[in-house]
């Protein structure tokens, strides 16, 4: 795993490399803080996003960063949206809410609605440049 450069990273590598090695490991940040999900029905939560979502960056893991996305797109999403099928196999589309789809779809919605979304690729592929 490559290493972000900060001391603590210790605290948290574990859990990054299980997530690394988890179909649909990801980070989450929202208003509430953090969730890594690193395991099937497995997660760790915390406050010190800035340092968390550096540590996944680095290592490669998908990062979902919501919280600049207006509170009722977040809403939608999260109520009406699908669940990130972490360790577990996805629901058949179409995906709804309580339904469990990759992470690439649920990545991509955050997208459009304008998080910042980091190692999963953009399936629009790159913006042209102006």
């Amino acid at each position: 795993m490559r290493n972000c450069g900060d001391p603590r990273l210790p605290l948290c590598d574990e859990y990054i490399t299980d997530a690394l090695c988890t179909e649909g490991g990801h980070l989450s940040l929202g208003r509430g803080g953090f969730t890594l999900f690193y395991a099937p029905g497995a997660r760790l939560s915390g406050y010190d996003c800035e340092f968390v979502k550096a540590c996944c960056i680095a290592a490669g893991l998908p990062v979902i960063d919501s919280r600049m996305v207006a509170f009722e797109d977040v809403v939608r999403l999260a109520v009406s949206g699908p669940m990130v099928a972490v360790g577990e196999e996805a629901s058949p589309p179409p995906y709804h809410a309580l339904s469990f789809a990759p992470l690439g779809v649920v990545g991509q919605a955050y997208r459009a609605a304008g998080a910042e979304v980091f190692n999963l690729p953009d399936p629009a592929g790159p913006a042209a440049e102006e």
